[in-house]
């Protein structure tokens, strides 16, 4: 054990553990906590982990599917030339087709599609070297690559497909292939990567006498696991996220699910018009639940109630939980999944309440539009769970909803602009959970006053910045308490909220600034364990910092692993002398009554026992940039020998895990024997002691 660390760790003696938590701040207060383990609660659900992806940007198509090319069922027209850069939106523009040998000689053809609108023909005769490339390709020296390739001819054509790493003759792989004149024939590919390289291309051509039509191509590393990234999928695996919430998201509202089932190559590729962004409806229902079974996670598909309509949802869940002997189900045993998926949550739109959602409309409609998915959906499986698109005043404000469809900036209860409010009032037998969203900004908040998001206050001290995205969680508490007050139908029926969004935008994914604010959004929900029962984090894959060919887990997913793997399930109350301070702002929009956190300011404390009660785990974050001091004792149990502490303490502050440099941010694990009767906690570090009970 090294010095600094031995100022950190004290031993303490004794067969009985008494966890009382002081600390002293800069104003020398000492504070007290008692955490009591004899006062138990509802246990945390292993779904509070979860996840969230979408069709946005390269969040699937890149980061979790093995694909490498882009368009590669021809959505666009092949080009004569490689196109300047480009950004569509905050991405870049995808890659391209080109042409090699004149593109006079390539034309879209419609009448012969493969799939889609049209396919490229190819006229081979006459000579020379004629055929398509896409550059930009990322290759691993000795790694294999496989894939396929679809095509058709009217003669005898050679067709010559290649990996090309270099400038060198012998600096790529090439198959060969004979097509004779017939219909589209689908071709395997093989190949092994001479270099390194992130601008390899793949080369199509052609010899022979008349035409040569490319209906589709495909080219994934070879190690790919059933069409997902190996790499990806082992680290995501290791979060043990509990649930994954598909396929959005804004994205799911302009969706139809028919079009990405059956065979892959035959799948049509669409113009998303929510992103603006060509889909190759690649990775649908079936991949998704490949994913759920690779990942060790329970699926939580959400349906389209934007564009969408009843009929099709229900379509939807027949597809995915009926008997081989319904309509949908022989469909989908007839696309190799005989045996039903049996998929448990489900939910109906993606923030209805937006009216930069596909499909929008008023509240009053929305409720009985909610209820017709609700009845069509039942009937086809009545033992699902429902998830109402839910978003209560606080959204409705920060979002400016509220004020365009009322002129009022802050949502009144149970008025035309409180969505939450409406789906209790009028669709509460038909929903079992609400779904909530929160985004918290890096850089401005919304002030209720103005009606607008302002500038954060440049001098605003870290351990706000850090409570900032808990008091969002806070905020939907106190929201809910007062529909009960309200609403004397939800006092009979417990509606959880599921926190389907949730991130602090505008901050570096990658950084560690974030993390001991995520740390505390944990323990606010773990504070109200009973009504917190899902949170699906906004995006799985930004918890991976990643390029085309490894990915390494950012400090965001370090933490994530950490809670998932080592805090208890069974919360025990925390109680204090120091309560955090009132908040700066008035109530409303993103500002609760009460700020959030335990009353240990200005650390923040949460505390659980294991499932089987024969463990504490108590967790403490210190959001500060000093340097805070803790004395221990605890009511309740009594320690025995074993315990570990976990800690996350970087002496940068932004501090990032980028693959192929040195990790920046670690979980540093240490053996104790007790926990000891004072800590010292470094700036901005996040701590767990699990120690075993008698």
């Amino acid at each position: 054990m090294n010095s600094k660390w031995k100022k950190l760790v004290h031993w303490v003696v004794g067969s009985s553990l008494i966890f009382g938590v002081s600390l002293v701040h800069s104003q020398d207060k000492v504070v007290e906590v008692t955490i009591d383990a004899s006062e138990t609660h509802a246990p945390i659900s292993k779904y509070v982990y979860g996840q969230f992806v979408e069709h946005i940007g390269d969040i699937i198509n890149d980061d979790l599917w093995a694909e490498m090319l882009d368009d590669r069922k021809f959505y666009y027209p092949v080009l004569a030339k490689e196109p300047e850069p480009a950004m569509l939106g905050w991405r870049p523009a995808p890659r391209r087709w080109i042409s090699v040998g004149s593109l006079k000689r390539i034309t879209m053809d419609a009448e012969h599609a493969f799939t889609g609108e049209h396919s490229p023909r190819i006229a081979v005769a006459g000579g020379g070297t004629r055929g398509i490339r896409q550059n930009g390709l990322s290759l691993k020296k000795d790694k294999a690559y496989s894939g396929r390739i679809v095509l058709a001819a009217d003669h005898d054509i050679k067709v010559r497909v290649e990996l090309i790493w270099g400038d060198r003759r012998d600096d790529r792989a090439v198959e060969t292939i004979a097509v004779a004149p017939g219909p589209y024939k689908t071709y395997p590919l093989s190949f092994q990567a001479g270099r390194d390289v992130t601008d390899a291309r793949l080369q199509i051509t052609g010899k022979g006498k008349g035409s040569l039509w490319i209906g589709a191509v495909s080219l994934m590393p070879a190690d790919n696991v059933s069409g997902f990234r190996k790499e990806v999928v082992t680290l995501l695996k290791s979060l043990h996220s509990g649930v994954y919430r598909f396929p959005g998201g804004n994205f799911v509202s302009a969706h139809e699910w028919r079009n990405a089932i059956g065979d892959r190559d035959k799948r049509p590729p669409i113009m998303d018009p929510v992103w603006h962004a060509v889909q190759p409806n690649d990775v649908g229902t079936d991949e998704f639940m490949v994913l759920c079974g690779l990942l060790d996670v329970e699926p939580y598909i959400t349906v389209n109630a934007g564009f969408g309509d009843a009929w099709s949802a229900a379509q939807l869940v027949e597809y995915t939980n009926g008997s081989i002997e319904t309509p949908m189900g022989r469909l989908r045993a007839k696309n190799g999944h005989p045996k039903p998926y049996n998929i448990k949550f489900w939910g109906i739109g993606n923030e209805a309440w937006g009216s930069w959602q596909m499909g929008a409309m008023a509240l009053d409609q929305y409720v009985l539009k909610h209820n017709q998915f609700a009845h069509a959906m039942r009937k086809v499986d009545p033992s699902i769970v429902l998830i109402g698109s839910g978003a209560m005043p606080d959204s409705m404000t920060c979002s400016g909803e509220s004020e365009k469809r009322t002129g009022k900036v802050v949502t009144e209860y149970l008025g035309p602009a409180d969505w939450t409010g409406g789906l209790f009032q009028h669709c509460l037998q038909n929903m079992d959970m609400v779904s909530e969203h929160f985004y918290t900004y890096g850089n401005e908040r919304f002030d209720v006053t103005k009606g607008e998001r302002v500038k954060l206050d440049p001098d605003e001290p870290l351990v706000d910045w850090m409570r900032r995205p808990a008091n969002h969680v806070k905020v939907k508490v106190e929201a809910y308490n007062d529909y009960r007050k309200l609403i004397p139908e939800l006092r009979k029926k417990d509606v959880p909220i599921v926190l389907d969004e949730w991130a602090y935008a505008q901050v570096p994914p990658n950084s560690y600034k974030i993390v001991p604010a995520y740390a505390w959004v944990f323990h606010e929900m773990f504070r109200y364990s009973d009504l917190y029962q899902m949170a699906n984090f906004t995006f799985a894959t930004s918890l991976l910092n990643m390029n085309r060919t490894d990915a390494v887990l950012t400090p965001s997913g370090l933490l994530f692993r950490l809670y998932s793997d080592h805090f208890g399930s069974i919360p025990v109350t925390v109680s204090g002398n120091s309560p955090q301070p009132a908040p700066k702002y008035p109530a409303g929009g993103q500002d609760p009554k009460v700020n959030a956190g335990s009353p240990t300011f200005p650390l923040d404390v949460a505390a659980a026992l294991s499932a089987d009660k024969k463990a504490l785990t108590v967790a403490v974050i210190n959001p500060t940039e000093t340097e805070q001091t803790l004395h221990v004792s605890i009511k309740g149990v009594k320690q025995g020998k074993e315990g570990t502490l976990w800690r996350m303490a970087p002496d940068n502050i932004d501090a990032q895990n980028v693959v192929g440099k040195k990790a920046e941010v670690e979980v540093e694990q240490e053996h104790i024997n007790h926990i000891p009767d004072q800590l010292s906690l470094k700036p901005y570090s996040v701590s767990l002691y699990r120690i075993s009970v008698e």
